[in-house]
């Protein structure tokens, strides 16, 4: 409960014991332990008012004393009062109970009953005032006494110890008439030894000295347990053993106010030596469950302080047992591997890694047997912070837990957490449990943290022997290369597709370091790589163009190889910034792809994550690409354009175009973009979805190109020699765009004395064929080449196309249509001459005879038009004619 405010309290008393002169007096009852309390004089009533004075009414204080030989407890209650007063008149009345224990005591009082009008803290009308600290047994001086709390409402106070001899009760009330009803409970007179834990310090009331000398186990208690301690008090417990011996502490009930995490007001506070200047070994306070502290060596030192605070808190504080003893532990097993004892354990240790350090962890009192009964727990910490992240990895030398008939280890255990477990209720959540005597597979844990909790049993062993080595963790899929380095290698033949990513992705790399990705694919296999996330430090990055070369990536940087079987290496790019590489496939005769991500000292970024995909390899042109050579010009499109081009089909990983260029020797190739619009944009986000790269013939990396529109001097290109090669290639992720068209020329090396075409603006030197051809070969704006062109409508090629069908067609039919009247004549001619050898007597055939025989008819020849279009064997040949007439008259007859 709540106060009102302890001014108003001595405002009260002050008036009732100085201006009243009142007096407790000693109890008048037969059996000297409790009276009914006698009142000096009450002085003038106060005349008939409404307001309410604090007056004495008779027989209203009490005090019970200890005495020898009697009863040592006993029950009190509020007092009856009833007096008669004026109408319109209240008294106020106020009554003093005192307790007053025998040498070597204290009083400890208990409520049964309560039930005061009020609600706390507004405790005005009636109220009950505590006094736990009062140090003789005169209560005239309560205003100096310090106070207890201030109660009233349904809710009783809680058990009460006096600090001292002396315990006092003030109850206050404006009623004219109270019962006994209102409050009561039980009064005993303790012990007082319970509470001095060693030899006490002179005056003062709870500090103690304990040496094991004069007892090696017993009792600490809070100075009022399991009363509600007092506020503003400073207690100590010092414990001092023999050297060898460690002291053990278990608080059975722990009960203090709670201030918040760090405990800033009532607390415990533990030190592991004999004085509050040794190290700590923790802070407590709230409530505490299985709290057992060791000390490290032969001493410990124990204090507890509460703060003064108007807060009505009413805790009971602790108690505890404290044990000397020479069977705990030795912590020398701990000493001798480099790890640390964890101060308040018995055998608990750490290890903390020094960077990539290794290590031998060993069972208590390891070769020889360990001790019964004993928890021992082993927390292995690997490093990380921004720059670096360690596993450990535990390999065993020795093992030998004795395990039960039944095959369990249900008395002697060794479990293992390789999440790093450190509650104690995450404790049945391990990952291996081992017991008997082969060998525990080696294991690796999953992330900076290993523990171990090793249980004796009842059953004695030898217990084990394992060492620990603390590795880089790089959190990045693949086979690791032996030796804990940042290196990783993928294999076709283990598995064609998966993912990696920078170290630690998605959490920042670390600086200083140098990591190597291999993809090695079989012989007939392409790898192809697609970047989904890029991130890499660069602080001169290009905000135009994107951060591609070692020009602008000097800082942080990531490389992607070619490699090949006699051990050389092609770069394919360097890059940083946020510009993502594009898709990227291994060439037709490389093994596979390498790539090197490296961090310099400064500061680092997120990374990258990546997919790879091993696919069976294509023609050395991709999918849609070609080899051009011997032509002095071209013309290269993406797929599908002008439409959009498209993605690979489904399940594969990309689609390319490769464009192999060739010219004469002493020539080059100018290579200009008429139209661009492919996915990405090289400052924002780099060409993760699709790409054009540029081979001008040199050493030195491709070009990349990608985005809505390429800038002005980016859209023209010439190579170093007489080759260049033109690469497209679309991911799967690729949603599409339009695409490119370019035209690529064949200029001379040296402009100069040029006997061709020169351009105007670029000055190239050009063919003269290619002037006037519709196309511009001079280069990015420049169209010199198609000017002062004679001004010819020209066919279009599908109307030529037409035209010579149709003329084709017109002559075929004409030729068989002359066939089929030759042939006509023929089959005519042929029955009359049969008329004329056969009987007179068919009339129609014999005069049809007779008129056929008697024509004359010349041969037959053909017209001049179709003779011109018939090759010269046919024209001079009657049977050759004949013949071809045959041939079309059946074939107009089949249609």
């Amino acid at each position: 409960m709540a106060c009102v405010g302890v001014g108003v309290l001595f405002f009260e008393f002050e008036t009732v014991l100085t201006k009243q002169n009142y007096a407790v007096s000693a109890a008048k009852e037969s059996d000297g332990v409790s009276g009914d309390a006698t009142s000096a004089a009450d002085g003038p009533r106060p005349a008939a008012s409404s307001t309410s004075f604090p007056t004495k009414a008779p027989k209203c204080d009490r005090s019970f004393v200890s005495r020898p030989n009697a009863a040592q407890n006993g029950t009190f209650e509020a007092p009856l009062l009833s007096a008669p007063l004026k109408p319109n008149q209240t008294q106020s009345r106020q009554c003093i109970y005192t307790f007053i224990a025998g040498p070597r005591q204290r009083v400890e009082l208990i409520f049964t009953a309560f039930a005061l009008r009020g609600t706390p803290p507004e405790c005005i009308h009636e109220y009950l005032d505590l006094y736990v600290e009062i140090r003789d047994s005169n209560v005239s001086d309560l205003i100096n006494t310090p106070f207890g709390g201030r109660y009233c409402g349904p809710i009783a106070p809680r058990r009460r110890i006096s600090l001292y001899r002396t315990l006092a009760l003030g109850f206050f009330t404006d009623k004219n008439t109270t019962y006994p009803e209102l409050f009561a409970g039980t009064y005993a007179f303790i012990n007082d030894s319970d509470y001095e834990v060693g030899t006490p310090e002179p005056n003062t009331p709870c500090t103690f000295t304990v040496h094991t000398e004069v007892t090696r186990t017993g009792n600490i208690l809070s100075p009022t347990y399991p009363g509600v301690y007092p506020k503003d008090l400073t207690c100590s417990y010092q414990f001092i053993g023999k050297p060898g011996q460690r002291i053990r502490l278990e608080f059975r009930d722990f009960d203090l106010f709670f201030g918040g995490p760090h405990c800033p007001f009532d607390y415990v506070k533990v030190y592991d030596g004999l004085t509050n200047e040794s190290a700590t070994i923790g802070t407590f306070c709230g409530q505490q469950r299985n709290l057992v502290l060791y000390s490290s060596e032969s001493s410990l030192f124990v204090s507890f302080v509460t703060l003064q605070r108007t807060a009505n808190t009413q805790n009971r504080g602790f108690k505890g047992i404290f044990e000397f003893s020479e069977s705990f532990v030795k912590l020398d097993f701990i000493s001798k591997n480099e790890g640390e004892h964890i101060r308040g354990s018995e055998c608990d240790q750490k290890i903390l890694s020094k960077k990539e350090s290794e290590g031998a962890v060993y069972s208590p009192n390891y070769p020889f047997p360990y001790i019964p009964k004993i928890v021992c727990r082993y927390f292995i910490y690997g490093m990380q912070d921004m720059q670096h992240l360690e596993r450990v990895r535990l390999s065993f030398d020795k093992f030998e837990i004795p395990r039960p008939p039944n095959k369990e280890c249900t008395d002697g255990y060794l479990k293992i957490y390789l999440k790093g477990q450190e509650t104690m209720d995450a404790y049945d959540k391990y990952d291996y449990e081992f017991c008997g005597d082969m060998l525990p597979p080696q294991v690796v844990s999953d992330g900076p943290r290993l523990v171990m909790v090793f249980s004796s049993g009842e059953v004695q062993g030898r217990g084990f022997k394992a060492k620990y080595k603390f590795e880089t963790e790089y959190r990045i899929p693949g086979t690791p290369t032996p030796g804990g380095s940042c290196s990783f290698t993928y294999r076709s033949t283990s598995r064609k597709r998966g993912e990696f990513n920078s170290p630690r992705y998605p959490s920042n790399y670390p600086s200083g370091t140098n990591c190597t990705y291999i993809f090695i694919a079989t012989p007939n296999e392409q790898v192809n790589i697609v970047f989904d996330h890029f991130k890499v430090r660069a602080d001169a990055a290009n905000t135009t163009y994107g951060s591609y070369g070692s020009h602008y990536c000097q800082e942080d940087w990531l490389e992607i190889y070619n490699m090949y079987k006699d051990g050389t290496e092609k770069l394919v790019g360097r890059y940083c910034g946020v510009t993502a590489p594009g898709p990227v496939e291994s060439n037709r005769g490389a093994t596979g792809l390498k790539v090197l991500l490296h961090s310099d000292d400064d500061g680092v970024f997120s990374g990258f994550k990546a997919r790879y995909m091993f696919e069976v390899a294509k023609s050395i042109f991709g999918d849609c690409g070609s080899n051009v050579s011997s032509q002095e010009f071209g013309v290269i499109t993406s797929p599908n354009w002008p439409n959009n081009y498209e993605g690979p089909e489904r399940g594969l990983a990309s689609r390319t175009c490769n464009w192999y260029l060739s010219v004469r020797p002493r020539f080059r190739i100018v290579l200009h973009f008429e139209s661009f619009a492919v996915e990405g944009d090289p400052q924002n986000r780099g060409c993760p979805a699709a790409v054009v790269r540029i081979w001008n013939g040199g050493e030195g990396p491709p070009l990349e190109l990608c985005g809505e529109k390429l800038p002005q001097d980016r859209t023209q290109f010439t190579s170093e020699n007489h080759v260049m090669r033109v690469t497209f290639i679309s991911a799967d992720k690729s949603v599409g765009a339009v695409g490119f068209r370019a035209v690529w020329t064949e200029v001379s090396g040296s402009p100069a004395g040029c006997d061709q075409f020169q351009c105007v603006k670029s000055g190239f030197c050009v063919s003269e064929r290619l002037r006037c051809n519709g196309v511009d070969n001079c280069g990015s704006e420049d169209r010199s080449d198609e000017t002062n062109c004679e001004t010819e409508a020209p066919l279009e090629p599908l109307a030529m196309l037409g035209a010579c069908v149709g003329g084709a067609g017109v002559l075929a039919l004409a030729l068989c249509v002359w066939c089929h009247r030759k042939r006509r004549r023929r089959r005519r001619q042929s029955r009359r001459r049969r008329l004329q050898r056969g009987s007179p007597g068919v009339g129609y055939r014999g005069s049809l005879a007779g008129s056929v025989a008697g024509s004359n008819m010349a041969p037959a020849s053909l017209p001049p038009s179709l003779a011109g279009s018939l090759p010269a064997s046919l024209a001079g040949s009657r049977r050759s004619m004949q013949h071809v007439c045959d041939h079309y008259a059946s074939s107009v007859d089949s249609v």
